[in-house]
């Protein structure tokens, strides 16, 4: 009898253990808390969120941009503007510029429980009192999940500087005779005090 039991328990133990050791292929594993996430699901799956918003915003539309901004949502624009999700949205379905475009890349992604921080580059085109405007900058996008799917709660804009090539200063000469002036050890006019 105690043989018996002895080995239905060390083969209910054995099938436990190697059951534990199986890859569960329907969750993936969790990253490191504050890791950020090269992974491409994550990326992609942000992307196909970041895809929704431009498409939104290009077409102009406000139940597209209400189902990815969250009603908590605060945009700081590149030019330091800070508007809310009712903004944005009115700002969208008022806008007449028919050259308006936004594309958004995501390149990174941070996982942190229900909270999510996609960060990437943008490009938009406008017209501002009819001159065409080509704007590239980054954005960090903060999202939250709520009921399974993840809304935008925080949008931070930052442009790029201008390219190099478009506008060169010419470079200050310098009326030293020596590159690096060094006080004890370069020339000086000052003599030598006995």
């Amino acid at each position: 009898m105690n043989r018996l039991f002895a080995s239905l328990f060390l083969a209910l133990f054995a099938s436990g253990a190697l059951a534990g050791q199986a890859p569960d292929t329907d969750t993936p594993a969790p990253a490191a808390a504050g890791a950020t996430s090269t992974q491409a699901p994550a990326i992609a799956q942000f992307q196909k969120i970041e895809d929704s918003w431009s498409d939104a915003v290009n077409r102009r539309d406000q139940y597209g941009l209400e189902l990815v901004l969250s009603p908590l949502f605060v945009d700081v624009s590149s030019t330091g503007d800070v508007t809310t999700r009712n903004q944005q949205v009115a700002q969208a379905i008022n806008n007449d510029d028919k050259t308006f475009d936004l594309m958004q890349k995501v390149v990174t992604v941070r996982m942190l429980g229900d909270v999510a921080i996609a960060n990437g580059t943008y490009e938009l085109h406008h017209k501002v009192n009819a001159s065409q405007i080509d704007e590239k900058g980054v954005f960090t996008h903060v999202y939250q999940r709520v009921r399974g799917g993840w809304l935008c709660i925080n949008s931070q804009r930052t442009l790029l500087r201008a390219d190099a090539g478009a506008k060169t200063k010419k470079p200050q000469q310098s009326t030293a005779e020596e590159p690096l002036h060094i006080p004890f050890f370069s020339k000086s006019d000052k003599g030598s005090n006995p």
